[in-house]
């Protein structure tokens, strides 16, 4: 063998090699056509056998009619069985495995199977789920000593990294992969602002969802959970919830707690070039801060951003660098958890009027987050009692209540009063998705 080729070789499984000397750590393009062809299987052997297969079933109530209250009212809903396929990586040895929201959630009573590479299958049953994030922990019952997959610290890499895809698409069984790092901290493709992603154009299809992106040290540096496709089918962009947000919602599944977002008490905007040259920023990047919450921790700190919080955790202090007034200024933010509603700021909502059956609460910080509303005051439904007054009209979880008979409601005291008095015609507003609806309804 000729002294380069050897040389290359060298190269080759000094780079390949986990937790190797620094050599194995430094990110160099292939020196030759024939480096680039050597093989990902080691990588591959190391991570499949964590990366599982997802089968869950369970009882829906669907209408014909689809989601119209109007009309569930009147032809009422069916029971019908679903089923899901996805993928999932198993993140310990006793079994603990992590999906996407999206994948388990089928119905009530949903049973969920879990099939190993090796094509044994357990039972699972669900730690933890948020929508929010797409994140779902599941357990495996009398699992242990299974493969499973290390998180790679994912704030490390770069545009341009080889990874790997590992899943089930279409439901035809494990396939892998290749692609590269197409670009980081992707945001506004999720449902919150805590969701950034990562873009690959490794190829991702229906059912690869909740499935493995590693790296070639076969680390896992994602949680494939989207595409862009006009289709249903890869067009080479595709979409991971990076490893970092992912251990944070494992942790706190695993031990049992809650898993809750830092509370920044402050509403950002993107910064984009018509504002930057507003304020005078030469350059439109970051966020600009459009709303402060009295006595939130950035009204505190001075000013303060949402996935890095996260990943941050509660209870820690972290730095922002912002500008005020033309100058670069130093903020400091104790991260803390949302106040949550106590006992006085919930009401369940009964008598002659229209919201009889609903269940609201004043718009606290916990309360909002948790159904991604970004008013700061008033009074939200937080759901409604199937066949009652309320659910007959309409009326929706996460619905802000505005107005009563032309009176601002700016918490669940004034709202009960208004209900007091009957009327022969209610006035109504509310504000829904975005929207501020006037309604009126027969007393």
């Amino acid at each position: 063998m000729p002294v380069t080729v050897i040389r290359l070789v060298l190269i080759a499984a000094l780079a390949m090699a986990a937790g190797s000397a620094a050599e194995a750590q430094r990110k160099i393009p292939p020196p030759s056509r024939e480096a680039a062809q050597f093989s990902f299987a080691p990588v591959v052997k190391k991570a499949a056998p964590a990366v599982v297969n997802i089968y869950v079933r369970g009882q829906v109530q669907v209408s014909p009619f689809g989601d119209d209250p109007i009309f569930r009212r009147f032809f009422g809903t069916q029971e019908r069985m679903q089923s899901s396929l996805g993928s999932g990586v198993i993140v310990s040895s006793d079994g603990v495995v992590v999906t996407n929201t999206h994948v388990v959630k089928v119905g009530a009573r949903a049973e969920i199977k879990v099939v190993l590479a090796d094509k044994r299958e357990f039972d699972a049953r669900v730690l933890s789920a948020d929508e929010k994030t797409d994140i779902a922990v599941l357990k495996l019952d009398g699992a242990e000593r299974l493969s499973f997959l290390e998180f790679e610290d994912s704030d490390n890499l770069e545009v341009g990294d080889m990874v790997l895809a590992i899943g089930n698409p279409f439901g035809v069984g494990q396939t892998v992969t290749q692609g590269i790092i197409s670009a980081l901290a992707r945001s506004q493709i999720g449902q919150s602002d805590a969701q950034v992603f990562i873009q690959t154009d490794a190829a991702i299809n229906p059912g690869n969802s909740g499935g493995a992106l590693v790296d070639m040290n076969g680390r896992l540096v994602g949680i494939n959970t989207a595409i862009f496709s006009k289709s249903g089918g890869s067009h080479g962009i595709g979409f991971a919830i990076p490893a970092n947000l992912v251990r944070v919602f494992v942790d706190s599944a695993v031990s049992g707690r809650k898993f809750e977002r830092p509370w920044l008490g402050a509403k950002l905007e993107p910064l984009t070039r018509e504002i930057a040259d507003a304020l005078g920023i030469e350059r439109a990047a970051g966020a600009v801060v459009t709303r402060i919450t009295a006595k939130g921790p950035a009204d505190s700190a001075g000013r303060a951003v949402f996935y890095r919080l996260t990943t941050r955790g509660i209870g820690n202090l972290t730095r922002f660098d912002v500008i005020r007034k033309g100058r670069r200024v130093p903020v400091n933010v104790a991260l803390t958890a949302a106040p949550k509603a106590g006992k006085d700021d919930v009401r369940n909502l009964t008598g002659v009027h229209p919201f009889d059956g609903a269940r609201v609460s004043n718009l606290v910080g916990a309360t909002a987050d948790e159904l991604g509303i970004d008013e700061e005051e008033g009074v939200v439904i937080l759901s409604v009692r199937p066949n009652s007054v309320a659910a007959n009209l309409g009326f929706r979880t996460g619905d802000v209540i505005l107005q009563v008979m032309l009176t601002p409601v700016d918490n669940v005291q004034t709202l009960d009063r208004l209900l007091k008095d009957r009327q022969r015609l209610w006035q109504v507003a509310i504000k829904r998705g975005g929207q501020t609806l006037q309604l009126q309804v027969q007393g």
